[in-house]
């Protein structure tokens, strides 16, 4: 029996390294990691989507994305046969966004957002002082992979730009209810995880490891 090829793409300016703690069984399941592009001049997200596609070397994959890579796999889901889309900690459209991004896109706000500064995780930690918040950052460095300063203008602009207004109810979505970017409030029709934050990929591995198969399955 050849096995269910499943991809798993990070979130926003995330290495694929978020998911080192997601196991799946290998007798049933190939695991394929993608990582992020730094994106063409003006390259719109259904372009993006579409060049990623050409990273997908398996018939009738399982596509799963985290938060910004939830929305990815969506639109990569246009261009491919996709035998299930899995989003974890994400959006199934604009329609679910909290309304401090909708005031952003209508604003413009997202334009101001001191980019360099994210990107700057040595002069964070000089600033910060005591064990947990440097080892937090330790964190944030050892996950956030992509310091290029195109890419995150470009992903935030998609991100809040982004125009699905139509669920599509095939989409299979996973969400805490601790979420702190996408507020459960928002969102419709999941499968809630106790206590999941937005980062849960990270810390609820154990819930996904457990039900992923079956969902997958389903």
């Amino acid at each position: 029996m050849s096995k269910i090829p499943v991809y798993f793409m990070p979130g926003l300016a995330a290495s694929a390294t978020i998911f080192e703690r997601i196991v799946l069984p290998e007798d049933i399941f190939e695991m394929c990691l993608l990582e992020w592009e730094i994106p063409l001049d003006n390259e719109s997200l259904q372009d993006y989507a579409k060049r990623m596609t050409q990273n997908i070397k398996h018939p009738n994959p399982v596509l799963i994305g985290v938060s910004f890579g939830g929305i990815l796999v969506q639109e990569m889901a246009k261009h491919i046969t996709a035998r299930k889309v899995i989003i974890i900690s994400s959006v199934k459209s604009n329609v679910e966004f909290p309304r401090r991004m909708k005031i952003a896109k209508t604003t413009k706000a997202y334009k101001l957002i001191p980019m360099r500064l994210i990107l700057n995780v040595e002069s964070l930690a000089k600033f910060s002082f005591g064990e947990k918040i440097n080892k937090r950052l330790k964190l944030y460095e050892k996950f956030l992979s992509v310091r290029d300063i195109r890419y995150l203008d470009w992903a935030i602009e998609q991100v809040i730009l982004w125009d699905r207004i139509k669920i599509d109810e095939s989409v299979v979505h996973i969400h805490g209810d601790q979420d702190e970017v996408f507020p459960i409030k928002y969102i419709t029709n999941c499968k809630v995880v106790k206590g999941g934050t937005h980062i849960m990929i990270l810390n609820k591995f154990k819930w996904l490891n457990e039900n992923l198969p079956k969902i997958i399955l389903e």
